[in-house]
């Protein structure tokens, strides 16, 4: 059959050309068309039929026939797959003489009819975001998936206000149960889908929320009066009305109030359909049909019958017609008889075909199946959901402002998970902010040794599923919060909560709606603190947790993670960090990384590449711990310092001879703090400490050295390898016996950090692991920061750093690399550290936040400034106080030379680097062991590899 086009249509029709009014071009159009058409093609435009993409050729065959057949106005897509609807709807739209409107039941987006497709969060979820922005943006996504795939309508939002908290079909489909919360989000949905020139559908007409059967097996009763119904049920529609919006679809429900026969439902009902909906509420858009095979319609009348019946009443659409045929038949009969008048026939079929011209289908072109999956499920999707979730988070109970976590270093916190469905990352989620240990369900343990127990109670992302506590689950909560303090997390429906009668013990509840990785990731941020939670409850749970509920936390400086786009980077480019990555290990300069990116005080980008070594048997992982080398300066010794420093315990002139007494009467003693830490105090670059101690076979000599531990021998250098316990006195000799420059400049050197040491040890009368450890690590939540990995964690999760030929005789893994810092038992001022990107990262947030963390404040703003100050710039030492400093334009230097004078770091010889701008709020933090097996050649370092990474890094900042 000849299928109409625009062209044809255009040359068939009087003066289109010329028109320039859209109204006159539209009415033109759709009379022009309407005129062409049969009686039997007219009526066959009011049917929308179901269509699945996941059966075989014979449903397809039937739909063809409907197509060319009965010429049916539409299609209505249920379950299947994207690529095979999308093939579906090309071959059928081929088959129809006029393009047919094509919907979706798509309420939480196409993921709720089609496999491999993006899942938005749903209406009651959303219902507790305040920002109507995010809501309207919610529309515009899923209007632009609609539209990929070639539909013009998505049977949603829907707007019932679930007042009956047994409803057994709306529930979490709601947006919640008061006409306002229901009605702004409504609005600002449909606004931001109808912007894509895709039309939302308002339902369930005339409200649904308060029901308590489900109409899809039986009629429902809403005996309201006609007041209740304007002040609740119909208030949404009349605010969408005022907003244009483009159609409704109307429920099967038995409405005294509107419709005194008791037989017919709602959406056979020509008082509702026409009387209130039409004429009373001057609603002119589309009006559908709940499907027509629906228990509560079905039972009704026969096929054929009910779809007369619906069209009599005002429907313009008839959905999922159980016999489109018969009810073709019987339409075109009643219009025959004088039963249907040509008015009302043309008035329905005119305007979908109007509302085929507004959807520019007039154009048809097929849907384009070329990438469709990765369109449908592109990255920006992510960057609105995780923003949605994160504005969803309810806090209901917080006790003693619990929320969110502080003072890390005096919490001991326990997980445990409730429910029947999987936890997914949120444990992981949550131990990326700090050291929370997972305990079991079926054997408790001692408790005493916890002072915090997070429950998760995670439950099948269904919302049709029962979401109860069992007995035992209550039990278990009631007898953990009478002991602890204890955070509940709701992974579930909110009325869930309703079934827990005693909740007085339990310090903290955190509403998180759904279980999925989005709100896991929501739900640990705001524990901890890197957002605030601003979601309030759209339903009432109990007397206590009413509707509107919701304690608003405050965000407190600690780092947290977000997406790229989300925090003005582009995504694309900072991707092409992979190929770097890959190309530095493929070419062996080192064996693997990892690497992070943090903007605005959220981690943005954090993977890790390669492997331990060469023999690619282990892969690197995010938890594994590097050897930082000089990072170290800035993260174990500068951070006490600047500590020290801001409690008056010195200053920038304080002299050597009076911090380190073992340098008084040296000529060292009159080196300020000002000068060691910026390297300008004539100091020499290095000591090879090592070489004295080997013998005349360039082995450890054993007046040195030990292979055994004992009372003479306890400080430990490398496996099985023990120096004597004083040497350390040795190595400070040598510092003070070193010779001076007489016209000191910048010579980058260990040395004063070696001294520096001495001076923190004496003060604290700790080693300087202890005092780190406890001052800030603990604080802030680095738990895998640390000198002396080994005493903390396995061999396996620390890459090693050398096979060393020259000095240890062994692969040094698990011990520090630099030669110094073993012969002083792996704790030293300038080398020492291990950690992870992760962790490296929130010392350099602290720094970027200026001396304040997780609500916790180290040192004062102005402090900070003295130490990223460049106080010798003008001298050509680009140094600040401890911290490296950018290199000056056309220089050599440790940054790509795009970082801002303000920001500061430093690199490590191992092929690590830790860099901060406070200017683009940005961190970056690479680590690797380029070292393995040998460290003589820095190819990692000759290929500017961490430099090339830093120039994307900058090249995709949008804003």
């Amino acid at each position: 059959m000849k299928r109409l086009t625009l062209v044809t249509l255009l040359f068939s029709s009087l003066g289109w050309g010329q028109a320039n009014d859209y109204a006159l071009e539209k009415k033109q159009w759709v009379d022009s068309v309407y005129n062409t058409l049969s009686l039997e093609e007219r009526v066959g435009q009011l049917f929308m039929v179901a269509a699945y993409s996941n059966r075989n050729d014979s449903h397809l065959n039937d739909l063809a026939s409907l197509v060319e057949n009965q010429h049916i106005g539409g299609l209505i897509f249920f379950q299947g797959g994207p690529v095979r609807q999308a093939e579906m709807n090309n071959k059928l739209q081929s088959l129809s003489r006029l393009p047919m409107l094509v919907g979706i039941d798509g309420e939480w987006g196409l993921s709720m009819r089609l496999d491999s497709t993006y899942k938005f969060p749903y209406n009651m979820t959303l219902g507790a975001i305040q920002d109507m922005k995010l809501i309207e943006q919610t529309g515009v996504a899923m209007a632009k998936q609609a539209k990929r795939m070639g539909m013009q309508f998505n049977f949603g939002p829907v707007v019932d206000i679930n007042t009956n908290a047994k409803n057994p079909i709306i529930g979490v489909r709601s947006y919640g149960e008061t006409a306002e919360i229901v009605s702004k989000r409504a609005v600002a949905f449909t606004r931001g889908y109808e912007s894509q020139n895709v039309f939302a559908t308002a339902k369930h007409f005339p409200g649904h929320g308060d029901t308590s059967v489900d109409s899809h097996y039986k009629l429902p009763v809403v005996a309201f009066d006609k007041q209740r119904l304007e002040e609740v049920e119909l208030y949404p529609y009349r605010e969408l009305i005022k907003e244009g919006l483009g159609s409704v679809m109307v429920a099967h429900l038995n409405l005294p109030a509107l419709e005194p026969d008791a037989n017919i439902p709602s959406s056979l009902s020509y008082n509702i359909v026409t009387k209130l909906l039409r004429e009373e509420m001057g609603y002119e858009g589309l009006i559908f049909t709940d499907a027509l095979n629906m228990k509560a319609a079905a039972n009704y009348a026969k096929p054929g019958e009910v779809d007369l019946a619906a069209f009599k009443a005002g429907n313009d659409l008839l959905l999922f017609s159980e016999n489109v045929p018969v009810a073709l038949r019987m339409i075109v009969s009643a219009y025959q008889s004088g039963e249907i008048t040509e008015e009302r026939l043309a008035y329905s079929v005119k305007k979908i075909l109007a509302y085929k011209y507004k959807s520019n289908m007039t154009k048809y072109q097929p849907i384009e199946l070329t990438n469709l999956v990765e369109d449908l499920n592109a990255s920006q999707y992510d960057d609105l959901n995780y923003k949605l979730y994160s504005a969803a988070m309810t806090v209901i109970k917080n006790t003693e402002h619990q929320l969110p976590i502080k003072h890390l270093d005096r919490k001991k916190i326990a997980y445990l998970n409730l429910g029947d469905d999987s936890n997914g990352e949120f444990l992981s989620y949550l131990n990326q902010y700090a050291e929370v240990k997972e305990i079991n369900k079926n054997n408790l343990g001692d408790l005493s040794f916890y002072t915090t127990v997070i429950i998760g109670y995670h439950k099948v992302d269904n919302p049709w599923k029962n979401h109860n506590y069992s007995a035992q689950e209550k039990q278990l909560i009631e007898q953990i919060s009478a002991e602890k303090n204890t955070i509940l997390v709701s992974f579930a429906k909110p009325y869930a909560l309703s079934g827990l009668t005693n909740t007085q013990d339990i310090n903290s509840i955190v509403v998180a709606y759904q279980n999925n990785d989005f709100a896991q990731r929501a739900a640990a941020d705001v524990i901890f603190g890197s957002i605030g939670a601003k979601g309030e409850l759209p339903v009432t749970i109990n007397s206590k947790f009413k509707v509107g509920k919701g304690i608003k936390t405050k965000a407190i400086d600690r780092l947290g993670f977000s997406t790229p786009v989300n925090e003005g980077m582009d995504a694309t480019v900072l991707a092409k960090i992979d190929s770097i990555a890959n190309y530095a290990i493929e070419q062996e300069l080192t064996p693997g990384m990892q690497i992070v990116v943090a903007r605005h005080g959220k981690v943005v980008y954090q993977k890790a590449f390669g492997y331990h070594t060469y023999d690619k048997q282990q892969i690197v992982k995010n938890t594994d711990l590097y050897d930082l080398a000089s990072l170290t300066k800035i993260l174990g010794s500068l951070p006490v310092l600047i500590k020290m420093y801001d409690e008056g315990k010195l200053s920038m002139t304080s002299k050597l001879g009076n911090l380190v007494p073992a340098f008084k009467g040296s000529d060292k003693e009159d080196i300020t703090f000002k000068s060691l830490m910026t390297h300008q105090s004539g100091l020499p670059a290095w000591i090879p400490f090592y070489k004295r101690t080997l013998d005349e076979n360039a082995k450890p000599d054993l007046t040195i050295y030990n292979y055994f531990l004992t009372s003479g021998f306890s400080t430990q250098v490398a496996e099985n390898l023990f120096i004597r316990k004083d040497y350390n006195r040795e190595i400070l000799q040598e510092i003070i016996d070193s010779k001076l420059s007489s016209n000191p400049k910048y010579k980058y050197s260990d040395l004063g950090f070696i001294a520096l040491k001495e001076f923190i040890e004496r003060k604290y009368e700790l080693p300087l692991d202890e005092v780190v450890q406890a001052e800030y690590f603990a604080k802030i939540g680095a738990k895998r920061l640390t000198y002396l990995p080994l005493r903390k964690f396995d061999l396996s999760e620390i890459p090693p750093t050398e096979k060393d030929t020259y000095y240890r005789y062994t692969t040094v893994q698990g011990y520090v690399h630099d030669m110094g810092a073993a012969m002083q038992g792996g704790v030293a001022g300038h080398a020492g550290l291990f950690g992870t990107a992760l962790d490296v990262t929130k010392m350099m947030q602290m720094y970027l936040n200026e001396g304040e963390y997780g609500g916790e404040r180290f040192f004062s703003t102005e402090t900070f400034h003295d130490f990223n100050d460049c106080v010798y710039c003008t001298k050509g030492n680009r140094r600040g106080i401890g911290f490296d400093k950018p290199q000056e334009e056309g220089k050599p230097g440790p940054t790509c030379g795009c970082a801002s004078m303000t920001s500061f770091g430093h690199t490590g010889f191992t092929g690590t680097m830790a860099w901060a701008d406070p200017e683009q709020d940005l961190i970056y933090v690479f680590l690797s062991n380029r070292t393995y097996p040998d460290s003589s050649v820095n190819r990692l370092s000759k290929e500017n590899i961490r430099e090339n990474i830093q120039t994307l890094i900058y090249q995709s900042i949008v804003e």
